[in-house]
């Protein structure tokens, strides 16, 4: 027993006070038909979770009932994003694995009167299933003989019917209010070869059918689901009851995470990486899990983020910019700072002479964090929005005549633009302030301004990638995803970057100054800064 903070671990107190159980099992259930995306990271939250606090078991459990759509590739980057979130599974447990079992407990219910064959098509099922106001009409199948209809679901699994010829429909009640329980088909016809079993069947179980059998046969007392199957939960019980099922895990609903601006579909997600709208599965603008770990997202900001949304009872949607704020938060406590220049524009102190190292923050939140040499000289460069030929009232950073601070070294006085033919400003030339030393400033000058550098000499070009959202939420909400893609979502520019950058392990996640959050990477033998998330904090606490 532990104390309760969620009505999740609430109902497992009740189980556990009463004796329904001893023991906590639960189990992760993805489907292996696409990637993981961050919604399944709230639902590894919620079913390690839960298991570990309970110091008990979670299983990592494949829904693999549906070969047409499930591939082994899908299988391994589950495992890798499950190993990266830092979870660990008791088992590793496969609906395939209870095939046979699965198959004869479907024998038991015909026998027992409590399934049929249907010859009706699915889309004449829909049709007689009535509406949510008038009762279904029941097959005329429904009264088969069992006789018959054990011959006819053996004829099913020999493989003598066609796709939707023939399915196994349970015998329950066309009149329910729930629409689940009119005699919901549990097993269809299907030629298609299964990324484990091969050929060996060609009917597989609905998961309606398979989910109660499975958690059962794996032992889950508690089956932890999104809220999208609590109109099936009676379907769920009606198998545990019917096949006699003693302890029969309890089925219990939680909200699934949604966040605006992300695409929150495998189906849709699959369409973007088939139809070449982003590079793949791992495409740091996706949600998947792979997409959040290219793009340098830290487990530890995923996990805290899930625990400020919580376990909740009812659907919402979350704002992106919240679990930004998580991402945020974290960087800023746990990245090394950084200077690199996105668009570079060259400035040339013309008073000095020579080079030397100026101090600089490893990162100011850190008390620990300590500080590291830049080399500092006469040729710079600086951010080109960083200087204004005819400056707007109250502009504080470079502009001719006025003063700036460079990051950690001297103030300068810009005194001269250099254009080209067209008129662009290609080099700023400025004197500076030998006693305005940065830490040891007796100058007297005050200048309002600082900006952000790297040294002309030792910079390394960079490719920068920064990212918008794949949805254009604010524009387009409430309507398909089709109408709110944004397909100008990927941006790249060719700046400078300090040699820190540059000797950095790949992976390494920066604060560059004044800029974002980016992540180190090498490609193509080139050094590139990825955008993970933006300076600027968009969260309205």
């Amino acid at each position: 027993m532990v104390e309760a903070s969620n009505f999740i671990e609430q109902m497992i107190n009740e189980d556990l006070a009463e004796g329904k159980v001893t023991a906590i099992q639960t189990r992760f259930p993805p489907e292996p038909n696409g990637y993981l995306h961050v919604g399944h990271a709230k639902s590894m939250f919620v079913n390690f979770g839960t298991a570990e606090k309970y110091k008990g078991k979670c299983n990592l459990f494949f829904d693999d009932t549906n070969p047409s759509k499930e591939k082994t590739e899908y299988v391994d980057a589950i495992r890798a994003d499950i190993r990266w979130m830092g979870y660990q599974w008791e088992k590793e447990v496969y609906a395939s694995d209870f095939f046979p079992v699965i198959y004869e407990f479907a024998i038991r219910l015909i026998k027992e009167g409590k399934a049929f064959v249907c010859d009706l098509s699915a889309d004449e099922i829909r049709e007689s299933r009535g509406t949510l106001t008038e009762p279904g009409t029941e097959s005329p199948y429904r009264t088969r003989s069992v006789e018959e209809n054990l011959r006819l679901f053996t004829e099913m699994k020999e493989g003598k019917y066609a796709d939707g010829e023939k399915c196994l429909r349970a015998k329950i009640d066309m009149s329910s209010p729930n629409m689940n329980l009119r005699d919901p088909v549990i097993y269809r016809i299907l030629h298609a070869t299964h990324h484990r079993t091969g050929d060996a069947w060609c009917i597989y179980p609905m998961y309606d059918y398979a989910h109660p059998i499975c958690d059962y046969l794996q032992g889950v007392t508690h089956s932890l689901c999104t809220l999208e199957f609590e109109d099936h939960r009676p379907l769920y019980d009606w198998v545990g009851y019917s096949l006699g099922f003693v302890p029969k895990p309890r089925q219990i609903e939680f909200a699934r995470l949604n966040l605006t601006n992300l695409v929150m579909s495998k189906r849709y997600l699959k369409k973007l990486v088939e139809d070449g709208a982003v590079h793949g599965w791992d495409d740091p603008r996706m949600p998947t899990l792979a997409g959040l770990r290219n793009r340098g997202i830290p487990v530890p900001a995923i996990k805290d983020f899930c625990e400020r949304v919580g376990i909740a009872k009812a659907n919402s949607e979350c704002e992106i910019s919240y679990f930004e704020a998580c991402v945020r938060e974290y960087l800023n406590a746990h990245a090394p700072r950084a200077m690199a220049v996105l668009d570079p524009l060259k400035l040339t102190i013309t008073n000095y002479e020579g080079s030397e190292e100026v101090d600089f923050d490893v990162n100011q939140t850190d008390e620990n964090a300590g500080k590291r040499k830049i080399l500092f000289s006469k040729n710079l460069y600086v951010e080109k929005s960083d200087f204004a030929l005819n400056p707007p009232p109250k502009y504080f950073r470079l502009k001719l005549g006025g003063y700036v601070r460079l990051k950690n070294a001297y103030i300068v006085r810009c005194d001269e633009a250099v254009q080209d033919e067209n008129g662009n400003v290609v080099e700023v030339k400025c004197t500076y302030v030998p006693s305005s030393r940065s830490g040891n400033d007796t100058s007297g000058i005050k200048a309002k301004g600082v900006i952000h550098w790297v040294n002309a000499e030792t910079a390394s070009p960079v490719v920068v990638k920064q990212y918008d959202y794949l949805l254009k939420d604010a524009e387009y909400a409430g309507q398909d995803f089709s109408e709110r893609m944004n397909y100008d979502s990927e941006h790249l520019l060719y700046g400078k970057a300090e040699p820190a950058l540059l000797d950095a392990p790949d992976g390494e996640a920066f604060q560059l100054m004044r800029t974002g959050y980016y992540k180190k990477c090498t490609e193509d033998g080139m050094l590139c800064l990825s955008e993970i998330v933006s300076l600027k904090d968009n969260f309205n606490k």
